[in-house]
């Protein structure tokens, strides 16, 4: 029984708005419950202040902690009394004038607070506003009780804690209470607070605090109610049970220690709502506002909810208790009423919901108890894992978050010990929870049974039936109540007269008798054992009694040396040991075959034992939540082999690669689990005298030994008061050294499974932290090892190195603190643990003494028979650098190669790595031996390598196996591979140091590209011959001038010296002093170079000239080489030669393209303008429209507006070069006559492709045919003859300027592409499998962002695609103008011109706007040391792949397949050529690597360009060919760019595995010819027919050539009747070409009325017979472009109004010569053959409408080949003529080649039969 209050005082708030106590009782402090300090804070939460008016009395109670985390009730009454004002002076307040106008007026009489305190240990809220309304009554209404009587009554008041008594009270005031108090004190009392706190906030957010309480999030709640705050934190507190939360609880917290809020540790805390603004920047507070009923969670705060079926059953219960009428809200009749419970009932039923929750989260937990010690008291702990484990909950965040919270410690601790009194909970778990698992299903009965708990709750609370007993005064409502005058104050009491009461009961007490409570303890059932549940859930694997068959008969074979038989089943035994019903049961069958501790094997009965050992732990995770890790505990230590004089060695050393060995909690539970097993055996032999019981390490007990164990315990706690001191402390000292000796032994076992084999290889204890062992015991990885391995090193670099430690060290101090850890839970006395401190040491550094023997003497076994190495297929003049190390292959996160997505298992593989100079190989075979015969081969380039790291791996098949490298290249490649046991972990490392060599090599001259077919490993300088002679002094000069005339700007600092050249000429000057002429009266073609220049030199300039950009050109009619006298005025443009030094920009070619108009000496001022001085030069022009295509760098930071804004342009250099420039833009759009500038006027965005592009320049708007709506970016119908696309950030410019138009885009930067690319690699070639939602691969792709970037680059390009079809002039004019700018400029000039759709136009358009202007490839490929901190930037692949999606949606359009743009994607980074090294023509200069002679080469087979090699194997092979090659002359190109019509390029995702990468060709020709040979049988096969069929496996068979592909059989077919070698394919292809040129019928592919119309959809034959599909088409006349442009008729309309006007049918048409008349010449004339109409006619060109003449098929007589006559064309071959006889006079027709004369007499005369 305790005091009702403790402590009463009167509070008064003092002069500077601070509280003090005026008056406490008693005085002296009690001596087991101190006075609590600060109340005066907690009295006025908000500061003591002074108010105009009197407040109506108020009551909250708040709970203070004390430091013992008692909590004490302070229940505060607080009334007003008045003051007189103290801020009013008291002759001013008489002579306040009425006529004056008050500023503020201050009221004469002010209230003060005053607040009566009672301090209670105990809750009773409504008995304490009751006595404290009382006291206040007898004051104000001046009772005859004095005050000092009712507050002497109050302080000596005893009222039992619990057990359910009543007690009537009376404070002698004529008052009378009852006081009920709660049956069992360990149940919370609620009142309704519950029920409030669900009606203020919601089930749903009430069921977010309590999971965030529950996960030790901070909580705050907010209201101007104060009781109602301490109500909310209460119902919190209620909800939890049978949890208690033990953190900050503070249900009032007063303004003055608001800072409090910003403690680290979690907290449940209210606040009034007038401090809401000081609670808005905490950042990981979650906040309920019980005024406005949200909870608001922060963005960094995440709650771990209820798992799932819980959360929704629970959510539902909660509805029906709330909401009673939901239910029934659909029903035809519902019931007259269903109301909800009162609130005190509803209370009960939500907190009966919770304990409902809490009995399904925790059934079954007493069965993962260790009882550990039971006297002097109980220690017991709880086993995390194995109650996970067997709830199948190992994956679910928030019961791991609970389990492992304060909450739960002391919910453990509490309720743990089997002897104690028992309360609902425990009823709960041990008999209903078969109960709950059975209602599950139905809501109804779970409703049933909550009401019955909620009546026990009820019950507890409220044990007597309402008794109408209370009678309490309250303060009279009298009419002058309000009356100050009325109002005494609060008087100051006699203290002498309380404390005599006080003292008085105190004496009484001490005579009273005690009161003896007993309490019922009694042993706690364990409600029904765990495993009983899960099983009958159904997470027991199915059809596993075929699979526990398998592994036990494996066992058995094993055992009986059966060894083929074993290995037979191994295969499948490893398959089923995924399962935990085959691993429980391996381990009990090896159980029985361990004799004393003891089971010798021999060496392959030891490696089979091992290898299913490892499998088998290979899937458990390091929490080993199935118990199996811990069965194989003791099996490790008994299974043996010898291996020589008394060395033996045990499993454990071949099994320690596993996470779960550096698990602290693992051992700790192991640990505990056998203590508790030894204790009971303690005690089991001390009563029944049971000796031999043999103690089990298995902690898989049966139910009966737990039982045992919990039970004993309870027992012994029972007789333990009843025993003499001496048999106590005997059996403390027995239990004390059980553990301890339980400590030496796990420290043996520990250093078992900890120490390698080979302690010079750290390889468990490095990589797992057991360095930070905190951070490993409380990581729930739960993936398989390999996996939660590999991601542990993730550097930038992707290069690192981990420091190795001390292997004894580190083992050692795991071990030390493991047995701290557990003795001082154990309660080990401190001898003990020293002794073991000082034994650890030693126990270590014997063993490591004993692993080394066996290390010795296992190297010294024979090596298990291993597949023999494959050797790879090398390029010429690849050396190895590196022979094989055997290594295995392990699967990534790709799926195809694994058989998960059907077909066979081909990784893991074993086999070797291989480096060479030029690429990294694994070769090798499939682990599985299913597919044992297939070769794996996965290689790479060495300049691809873009990250390294080092990884661990455990496979399943061996345990030797240890360390690995991921290696991860941009040709979309993964190798994964862990070195074999038999590599050196030295050669490994050799291995890293040679890789990493090769990758980034000092200089670029250490590629592969220029080393191939050295022999030796030093970079050999190129000597030249003399008859080069010409070129070395240019380029010599080239370099000086440039270096003298750039100055420092741009040298880098390379430690390379350039050859040294003999003849060092004075070329320089004279080059200076003349320009370079060229005569024009030539013919274009035939340029010569003038007599200026010396014979030596002319070669050079004429190799300048060759350059691609000339041939360009000069093909575009740009300009001409040609000297200041002879230069032609008309023309627009001419070749400068400014920078043939390279000394205006250096990484420009020599040669450019610049208007007419600008003499050189401005552009080398202009230049500095701009980024790079990459000035604007004209790159293409289009032929029709005359527009021209610019390119530059952006502008210089100040920008556009600083050249042309500058309103006080001081300087006259500035104005200079402004007007220059305007100049240049003048000159560039060339002289025209009328300058009209418009504007683009848009969102900065540009617009998405819209195909109505006549419409769009003509502002007219039109939808957009795929989907997007019509975007507000229209050209004015003035439209700008220069639109100059510059970069956003750069053109901050709105208004338009004087003659151009900008036109500003967002661009992307080359680190965005440098990041999106590591993503899509990622998403392509995962490291590990993951079935992550968030990590699937289109998520993962869209993540990348790699395909926005795409459609950037398209849309941009359709965009200056159609500036330039409408005539406009285009400047791209974006960063350093050779990144981005390139890509949009060579896009431009593919959609635009089809001769750069062609091998040879695209050839050339990659030398002239790639490699000429200067796109930096080494640095963006990072291809060397210098650049490495650069990292990989894609920008060509980004454009290789904008044009493959060009190519998906014109496949007609280019004469190149898929295959050569892939081919190019892989070779641009795999320096096998040197044609995409260096930065730029000058460097290329610099090394001599520009102008290569042809017959330099002394090795044939090495290509220095990939050109070269490109134009060899096309001769050779169809392989870049596209067959459906047929353009459209003219055919402008606009693609879609929409996301959604981009396709992710295969070339990403495709891998074949049976040969590696098809882009070697004669590597891959060569493996398949050795495998062709391979495949012939010795001696014919005759028994069984031969299928014709072969099987294609994903990722493994090269597709494409497995695939029929019908043209290749045909050529293949046509070569073979013609009698040709297969080399001539080319030729014959183009013979049937010739003959059969199909000009698609374009009426029927064009009749759509869309101007633009995909020709991808196939080609549409008609069906009427073989004559009218074909459409003769030979030497047709070049048609005007078919693009629609208003006003002229593109080739679709054209047909179309043939179709529509004269209705005929062109069966067959093509140009014919027709013989004139007498003395005229021969014409060539276009024929159509029309069937339906029966006529042959002709006209004068194809795209006449005029018809010239007909011949009628009825006149026709006879068509016979003819002979020529005189005039007849002289090129055309004597069967190519044939004469067409009818009425009128004879026609004689000729053709260009004789099968197609034959066509054409066949046709008239099919058409004749016909008739």
């Amino acid at each position: 029984q305790i005091l009702l209050v403790t402590y009463i005082q009167l509070v008064g708030g003092g002069s500077e708005g601070q509280g003090h106590i005026l008056q406490r009782f008693p005085e002296k402090d009690w001596e087991d419950n101190p006075f609590p300090q600060g109340i005066e804070l907690f009295c006025q939460p908000n500061g003591w202040q002074l108010v105009p008016e009197r407040e109506r009395p108020s009551f909250f109670v708040s709970v203070l902690t004390d430091i013992n985390s008692e909590r004490h009730y302070c229940a505060c009454f607080t009334f007003w009394e008045g003051l007189d004002n103290p801020q009013l002076p008291k002759a001013e307040a008489s002579e306040v004038d009425e006529d004056e106008v008050p500023g503020l007026v201050q009221p004469a009489q002010v209230f003060a607070p005053k607040s009566l305190v009672l301090v209670s240990r105990l809750d009773h809220t409504e008995v304490f506003r009751n006595c404290l309304g009382l006291i206040y009554a007898v004051h104000v209404d001046s009772l005859s009780v004095p005050l000092e009587t009712v507050i002497g009554n109050l302080l000596t008041c005893i009222i039992p804690v619990a057990g359910g008594s009543q007690r009537t009270i009376t404070l002698g005031a004529g008052d009378r209470q009852v006081i009920q108090t709660p049956i069992n004190d360990s149940l919370p009392v609620s009142g309704s607070s519950v029920a409030h706190l669900f009606r203020q906030l919601g089930i749903v957010n009430v069921l977010y605090l309590f999971c965030a309480a529950l996960t030790e999030h901070k909580i705050l709640f907010l209201s101007s109610s104060y009781q109602r705050l301490t109500d909310a934190c209460r119902a919190l507190l209620a909800i939890m049970f049978p949890l208690k939360y033990s953190f900050t609880y503070v249900p009032i917290l007063p303004g003055k220690l608001l800072e409090v809020l910003s403690t680290p540790t979690p907290f449940i805390i209210g606040v009034n709502s007038f401090f809401r603004s000081e609670t808005q920047e905490l950042l990981d507070v979650i906040i309920a506002d019980l005024d406005g009923g949200t909870v608001t969670i922060p963005e960094c705060v995440h709650i771990s909810l209820l798992p799932d079926p819980l959360l929704q059953q629970t959510q539902t219960a909660l509805s029906m208790v709330l909401d009673p009428e939901l239910e029934m809200a659909d029903h035809a009749f519902p019931p007259s009423s269903t109301q909800p419970s009162t609130l005190k009932i509803q209370d009960k039923e939500i907190r009966a919901v919770f304990l409902w929750l809490f009995g399904q989260l925790f059934h079954g937990y007493r069965w993962c108890l260790h009882i550990i010690r039971i006297h002097p008291e109980p220690v017991i702990r709880f086993h995390k894992a194995a109650f996970l484990g067997q709830r199948a909950l190992t994956e679910d965040d928030f019961l791991m978050k609970v389990l492992d919270g304060m909450a739960f410690a002391g919910f453990i601790s509490e309720r743990g010990p089997p002897y104690r009194p028992t309360d609902l909970f425990d009823d709960l778990i041990a008999n209903q929870v078969e109960r709950i698992r059975q209602e599950e299903c139905s809501p109804h009965k779970v409703m049933n049974h909550i009401k019955e708990l909620a009546e026990q709750l009820f019950k507890n609370e409220n044990p007597y039936p309402a008794v109408a007993m209370h009678k309490v005064q309250r303060p009279a409502e009298s009419p002058g109540h309000n009356d100050p005058k009325n109002l005494a104050m609060f008087p100051l009491l006699d203290d002498v007269t309380v404390q005599l009461f006080i003292d008085h009961a105190a004496a009484k007490l001490q005579t009273a008798p005690p009161v003896v409570k007993a309490e019922l303890k009694g042993m706690v059932p364990s409600g029904p054992p765990l495993g009983d549940i899960v099983d009958r859930h159904g997470h027991v694997l199915a059809n596993s009694a075929r699979r526990l068959e398998v592994v036990r008969n494996c066992i058995t074979y094993i055992f009986d040396n059966k060894m083929l038989e074993a290995k037979k089943l191994m295969p499948a035994v490893l398959r089923a040991l995924k399962g935990r019903a085959a691993r429980v049961c391996l381990t009990q069958e090896l159980n029985q075959h361990v004799l004393q501790n003891r089971a010798v094997l021999d060496d392959q009965q030891f490696d089979y034992i091992v290898r299913m050992m490892n499998c088998t732990l290979q899937d458990c995770s390091h929490m080993d939540e199935h118990g199996i890790a811990a069965i194989l505990l003791p099996l490790v230590t008994a299974f043996c082999r010898k291996l020589g004089a008394g060395i033996t060695q045990f499993a454990y050393s071949c099994v320690q690669e596993h996470m779960v060995w550096t698990n602290m909690q693992f051992w700790e539970a192991m640990f505990y689990s056998d203590v508790q097993n030894h204790i009971r055996a303690l005690y089991l032999e001390a009563d029944g005298g049971e000796q031999s019981i043999a103690v089990r390490t298995d902690p898989t007990i049966t139910q009966q030994e737990l039982l045992g164990a919990l039970e004993l315990a309870s027992e012994q706690s029972r007789l333990w008061p009843t025993l003499s001191k001496e048999q106590q402390s005997e059996r403390v000292q027995k239990e004390e050294s059980t553990v301890f000796s339980q400590a030496i032994h796990y420290a043996n076992r520990m250093s078992y499974l900890l120490l390698p084999l080979d302690t010079s290889k750290n390889r468990l204890l490095n990589r797992s932290g057991i360095g930070d062992v905190e951070s490993v015991s409380n990581s729930y990885v739960t993936n398989s090892i390999a996996g939660s391995m590999a991601e542990s090193y993730d550097t930038e670099s992707g290069f690192e190195d981990a420091e190795s430690s001390d292997v004894a060290n580190s083992v050692v101090r795991f071990i030390n603190r493991f047995v701290d850890k557990v003795c001082n839970e154990s309660g080990v006395t401190n001898e003990h643990l020293k002794a073991l401190h000082t034994m650890i040491p030693d126990i270590v550094q014997m063993h490591i003494e004993t692993l080394d023997a066996v290390h010795r003497e296992s190297k010294r076994l024979p090596p298990i028979q291993k597949p023999k190495l494959l050797r790879p297929i090398l390029l010429a003049g690849e050396e190895l650098v590196m022979d094989g190390m055997r290594v295995h292959l392990i699967s990534d996160g790709r799926e195809e190669a694994t058989g998960a997505l059907g077909g066979p298992p081909l990784l893991p593989a074993e086999g070797a790595i291989f480096l060479t100079t030029y690429r990294l190989i694994f070769k090798g075979t499939p682990n599985d031996p299913l597919v044992g015969e297939q070769v794996v081969t996965r290689s790479f380039p060495i300049a691809s390598l873009t990250k390294e790291k080092r990884i661990s791996v455990s496979l399943s098949m061996d345990q030797f196996i240890q360390e690995g490298l991921q290696l991860r290249s941009c040709t979309f490649q993964l190798l994964k591979i862990a070195f074999d046991e038999e590599v050196a972990s030295d050669l490994a490392e050799v291995f890293r140091k040679h890789m990493h060599k090769l990758r980034y090599p000092q200089h670029v001259q250490g590629t592969f590209a220029f080393t191939v077919g050295q022999s030796g490993k030093t970079l050999v300088e190129h000597k030249t011959k003399d008859k080069n002679q010409s070129i070395k002094t240019l380029s010599k000069n080239l370099v000086k001038s440039a270096k003298r005339t750039i100055g420092r700007q741009y040298v880098t600092r390379k430690k390379y010296s350039p050859p040294t050249w003999e003849n060092r000429s004075s070329l320089q000057s004279e080059l200076d002093e003349d320009e370079l002429s060229v005569s024009e009266e030539l013919d274009q073609g035939s340029l010569t170079l003038s007599s200026t220049i010396r014979s030596s030199d002319r070669q050079t300039m004429s190799n300048v000239v060759e350059r691609a950009c000339c041939r360009d050109y000069q093909r575009l009619g740009l300009g001409t080489l040609s000297n200041s006298l002879t230069r032609s005025k008309n023309e627009p443009f001419r070749i400068s030669t400014v920078n043939r030094m390279y000394t205006v920009c250096r990484s420009y070619p020599g040669l450019l393209i610049v208007p007419q108009s600008i003499p050189d000496s401005t552009i080398q001022r202009i230049s500095r303008c701009y980024r790079q001085n990459r000035f604007p030069v004209v790159c293409w022009r289009n032929s029709r429209t005359k527009a021209v295509l610019l390119r530059s760098a952006g502008l210089h930071a100040k920008g556009v507006v600083g050249f042309f804004k500058s309103p006080n342009a001081t300087s006259a250099g500035t104005t200079h070069t402004k007007n220059e420039l305007d100049g240049v833009f003048k000159g560039m759009t060339g002289d025209v006559g009328l300058w009209k500038w418009g504007s683009i006027r848009g969102s900065g965005r540009l617009s998405a492709y819209n195909p109505e592009v006549g419409n769009r320049l003509s502002s007219k708007e039109s939808p957009q045919p795929n989907g997007g709506p019509s975007e507000a970016l229209f050209l004015r119908q003035q439209r700008a003859y220069l639109y100059i696309i510059g970069d956003k950030t750069q053109l901050k410019v709105t208004d338009s300027f004087q003659q151009w138009e900008v036109v500003p885009i967002e661009v992307c930067d080359v680190r965005q592409v440098k990041n999106s690319f590591k993503k899509l690699i990622k998403a392509c070639v995962p490291s590990s499998a993951t079935s992550e939602p968030s990590m699937t691969f289109h998520r993962c792709l869209e993540e990348s962002e790699w395909m926005c970037l795409l459609h950037r680059v398209l849309q941009v390009s359709v965009l200056v695609v159609e500036l330039l079809d409408t005539g406009s002039s285009v400047m791209v004019s974006l960063e350093d103008g050779w990144d981005v700018t390139t890509q949009v400029v060579s896009l431009v000039q593919l959609l635009s011109d089809p001769y750069y759709r062609t091998f040879d136009g695209f050839r050339l358009l990659v030398e002239k706007e790639w490699l000429s202007f200067g796109h930096r490839f080494s640095h963006r490929g990072a291809q060397t040391l210098a650049s490495q901190s650069s990292g990989f930037t894609p920008v060509f692949l980004q454009f290789l792949d904008c044009v493959h999606q060009i190519h998906l949606q014109f496949p007609m359009e280019f004469e190149f397949s898929q295959y050569y743009l892939k081919f190019l994607a892989y070779h641009y980074v795999s320096n096998r050529f040197r044609t995409f090294l260096l930065d730029s023509d000058y460097e290329r200069i610099e090394l001599g690597v520009l102008y290569e002679e042809k017959g330099e080469r002394k090795n044939p087979q090495v290509c220095k360009s990939v050109w070269d090699y490109i134009d060899r194997l096309n001769k050779k092979t169809p392989i870049f060919f596209n067959y459906m090659f047929s353009p459209e002359d003219e055919e402008v190109l606009r693609p879609y760019s929409f996301i959604s019509n981009l396709k992710v390029w295969d070339f990403y995702t495709e891998e074949t595995l049976s040969e590696g990468p098809s882009y070697d060709w004669e590597l891959v020709q060569r493996g398949r010819q050795e495998r062709l040979a391979e495949e012939v049988p010795d001696k014919p096969d005759t028994t069984t027919p031969k299928s014709q069929r072969c099987i294609v496996w994903p990722c493994y068979d090269s597709r494409s050539r497995v695939v029929p592909d019908a043209i290749t059989k045909l050529l293949q077919s046509l070569e073979a009747e013609l009698g040709l070698p297969p080399e001539k394919w080319k030729d014959t292809w183009d013979k049937i070409k010739a003959n059969q040129r199909p000009s698609f019928n374009n009426s029927l592919l064009m009749s759509s009325n869309l101007s633009h119309q995909r020709r991808s959809q196939g080609v549409y034959l008609p069906e009427s017979g073989v004559g009218s599909s074909i459409n003769l088409a030979m030497d047709r006349e070049t048609s005007t472009t078919s693009t629609p442009v208003a006003g002229r008729p593109s080739t679709s309309t054209l047909y179309s109004q043939f179709q529509s006007t004269e209705s005929e049918n062109r069966s067959f048409e093509g140009i014919l010569f027709k013989k004139g008349a007498l003395l005229k010449p021969w014409k060539p004339r276009w024929f159509v053959l029309d069937k339906t109409k029966h006529q042959l006619r002709y006209y004068e060109t194809r795209q006449d409408k005029e018809c010239k003449g007909v011949i009628e098929l009825a006149e026709v007589e006879s068509v016979i080949p003819g002979t020529p006559t005189m005039g007849a064309p002289k090129n055309i071959e004597e069967k190519a003529f044939f004469d067409v006889s009818y009425q009128s006079p004879q026609c004689d027709n000729g053709q260009t080649d004789s099968p197609n004369a034959q066509l054409w007499m066949d046709s008239i005369q099919s058409c004749l039969s016909d008739a």
